[in-house]
């Protein structure tokens, strides 16, 4: 047997580095030799000195190794050891000719000054003060670092992840995780229950302990929330958590019971049934009734004579001819104290806004325009000639913490200053921005409500639109008719005929929806990237980077995102020595990239560097931009986003983006681009439904290009089946409605 040796060297070249789990190859030059060590050694760099224990192998191809066990990063010696330790990167802002400078002015004592008097550094010139007081820090802030990520390892946790525990716990990581490792699944964004769970077993956590079991109740119930659930039956959960920590029934029973008591969850019963939902759920579907009951009690006084004058005027100056439905859904916004319009694209939703503003600030009102997403606001802004913004800027960030725990300037004390909201794309609003919305509206303002309902749910808890309509309590015109000039649009025809369940029509000539049949997954993404690349940007002059963009149903195999997005990275963006890169999971970043926030980043700053100079917080999921800098030596990415937002990634927080050269469906919901390329494939029954197939199609403004399997479209037409949502809001507001009356 192998006995353990113990080595202690330089690392002159890193073969290989999985910067997931840390894994890697390299050469480690040890007294007169070069010896290759293989192992998890995370975050090592060339220059670094390391003292290695583990096992002598030897591979069939490479020969001798050394097989690292445990290893532990030494401080380097000499002034040569020193000066390419500091070059390698390891300090963010100092690079290959900032270490120079600064080892020939502090020699051997370098490493030193840097940890115990960083403020020296600034007499080495190009290093202000600021800058040098930064380099202490991070050099400490490394050292801490490393006995994180050497403590995670322990328990299966990439240095990718133990650096996001360090940076939300701080310098007490180790001694906060210890004392309750359950704190990973709740604060650390990307690590689950199933995780900390592990690390809490390995600890010597009782596996029946009352904590386990409560920490587990909380995770089921915030995957359900995941999956658009604001309730589950306690049948339902019990059984989850059940099977989740191999517990019996009765001991769920106890945790959940002291969850209600801390209030933590919430039970409502109905009818024998118990609906279980996270606290902050139960109390969003409340206030949200209960808002919208005092909003809508509010009736406004609008003469037949007057109103008819009204649409007449419209109409003249305009030059439009509104039909009756959209007259009724004016005059139904302009009398009621909470209004809904939903209708699919080419129904008159915009129109009708644009009249509803224009008479409402001929009668003095102050009108605000919102939408859930900035795409969305744009679009709203763009169509009616009056700035639109989100609803997050609508309200005011105030607090950096997660969705369930936002806290916003505007609110029950401080309301928007507005006489009339109206809010568009509202089938992408969940139950916790509708109830920060609501709380933020001060009673006598009108609350105009628009959007397709027949599209894909919000990502985020709850059925907000879909509800409100369910109720039957809030005044609601639905449009149906499509107007002349949209039907010469096949991308809006066809929209509806999927709609209802009807085939399509295909590529009639010279518009706007076409179909190509593929036979073969390789000659299906083979056409899209061809699509992409050549043949739309020569046959229309469309920019690929600006005007096309592919979706597809799914995350995973041959036509999903990931792999989609490689393929078209290597058409559109391919490598260049002159663009940099950085490696990022199953991801390789470049120079040039489109990429998309994958969720909502409340304290990320931003800044506009073109007039007028702005700057602020927040960068929301679906926001996309093209990455303009990777910068390797202060270890961030720039990225230039549509509305002009510049922002920087620290490589920490990479998770936080992803290619977009392809999205999901789910990710374009509330976008409109020029052109949209669609792979049509099968796929799970789940997921390859109609109102997919329709949200995809209605993304599409000039251009809908369809490639892949007939049949496959012809089942997703077919398809009905939409995911069951648990919601109570429906119900609760009929209920509110009969109390107040």
């Amino acid at each position: 047997m192998n006995r353990l040796i113990t080595i202690e060297g330089t690392i002159e070249e890193i073969i290989f580095s999985n910067e997931v789990n840390g894994y890697t190859i390299c050469d480690v030059r040890h007294e007169q030799e070069v010896v290759t060590a293989v192992g998890y050694m995370p975050f090592i760099n060339v220059g670094e000195t390391v003292k290695i224990t583990g096992k002598w192998v030897t591979h069939p191809d490479y020969g001798e190794q050394l097989k690292v066990e445990t290893y532990e990063k030494m401080l380097p010696e000499t002034t040569d050891a020193i000066e390419k330790y500091l070059a390698s990167g390891i300090i963010k802002g100092v690079g290959p000719a900032t270490a120079k400078k600064i080892v020939k002015k502090f020699g051997e004592d370098t490493l030193n000054i840097i940890q115990f008097s960083p403020e020296k550094l600034s007499t080495v010139k190009g290093i202000n003060y600021e800058k040098a007081l930064r380099i202490g820090q991070v050099f400490a802030d490394q050292r801490e670092l490393m006995k994180v990520i050497m403590f995670f390892q322990e328990y299966g946790i990439s240095s990718t992840y133990a650096t996001k525990i360090y940076k939300t716990f701080g310098e007490n990581t180790i001694e906060e995780i210890k004392s309750n490792p359950y704190r990973l699944a709740d604060e650390v964004f990307g690590i689950g229950f199933k995780t900390a769970d592990r690390i809490a077993r390995n600890m010597g956590i009782d596996p029946a302990s009352k904590y386990r079991i409560s920490s587990a109740i909380k995770y089921v119930l915030s995957q359900a929330a995941g999956n658009g659930h604001t309730y589950i039956s306690d049948g339902k959960l019990k059984e989850h958590t059940s099977a989740l920590l191999e517990v019996s029934i009765e001991s769920i029973d106890d945790a959940l019971i002291t969850l209600v008591m801390d209030k933590a969850v919430f039970v409502e019963k109905e009818n024998g049934y118990n609906k279980v939902y996270l606290s902050a759920f139960y109390q969003a579907e409340l206030n949200v009734c209960k808002r919208l009951v005092e909003l809508s009690n509010l009736c406004f006084e609008e003469e037949k004579d007057t109103f008819d004058k009204l649409m007449h005027d419209i109409q003249i100056e305009d030059k439009i001819i509104l039909a009756e439905r959209q007259k009724e859904a004016i005059r139904e916004a302009l009398v009621n104290g909470v209004m809904v319009i939903t209708g699919g694209p080419g129904t008159g939703k915009t129109t009708i806004i644009r009249s509803i503003i224009k008479i409402l600030e001929r009668e003095g009102h102050e009108v605000a325009l919102a939408a859930p997403t900035g795409r969305a606001a744009k679009r709203m802004s763009e169509a009616t000639g009056v700035e639109a913004k989100t609803i997050h800027r609508l309200l005011e960030i105030g607090f950096a913490g997660d969705d369930s725990n936002l806290t916003f300037t505007k609110n029950d004390s401080n309301p928007v200053d507005a006489d009339v909201i109206i809010i568009d794309e509202m089938s992408m609003v969940d139950i916790l921005l509708m109830n920060h919305l609501l709380k933020a509206i001060m009673p006598g303002t009108r609350l105009i409500l628009v959007g397709d309902v027949d599209q894909l749910p919000a990502v985020g808890a709850g059925n907000v639109l879909k509800d409100i309509i369910m109720s039957g309590m809030l005044k609601t015109v639905k449009l149906t008719d499509v107007f002349r000039q949209a039907e010469e649009s096949m991308i809006i025809v066809n929209a509806h005929r999927i709609n209802k369940g009807e085939i399509p029509y295909l590529n009639r000539k010279g518009k706007d929806f076409y179909f190509m049949p593929r036979g073969g997954t390789g000659d299906m993404i083979k056409t899209v990237v061809e699509l992409c690349c050549t043949r739309l940007p020569n046959a229309y002059g469309y920019d690929p980077m600006r005007h096309i963009q592919v979706l597809t149903p799914m995350r995973k195999g041959q036509t999903g995102v990931t792999n989609l997005n490689i393929e078209l990275q290597k058409a559109l963006n391919p490598s260049d020595k002159n663009k940099s890169e950085k490696s990022f999971r199953e991801y390789l970043f470049r120079e040039g990239d489109r990429v998309m926030q994958i969720k909502n980043n409340y304290g990320l700053r931003w800044e506009k560097k073109r007039k007028p100079y702005l700057e602020g917080e927040g960068v929301f999921n679906g926001d996309t931009g093209i990455i303009q800098e990777i910068d390797q030596e202060e270890q961030k990415v720039v990225v230039l986003f549509e509305d002009e937002k510049v922002v920087e990634y620290d490589f920490s927080i990479l998770d936080e983006i992803e290619p977009a050269f392809a999205i999901t469906i789910h990710k374009s919901q509330g976008s409109e681009f020029p052109v949209v390329v669609l792979p049509i494939y099968q796929g799970p029954q789940i997921l390859m439904t109609r109102n997919l197939l329709y949200t995809a199609i209605t993304r599409a403004k000039s251009l809908a290009v369809l490639v892949g399997s007939e049949d496959a479209l012809y089942e997703m037409i077919n398809n009905e089946r939409e995911a069951l949502r648990f919601s109570g809001l429906a119900d609760k507001i009929r209920k509110c409605f009969i109390e107040y009356m």
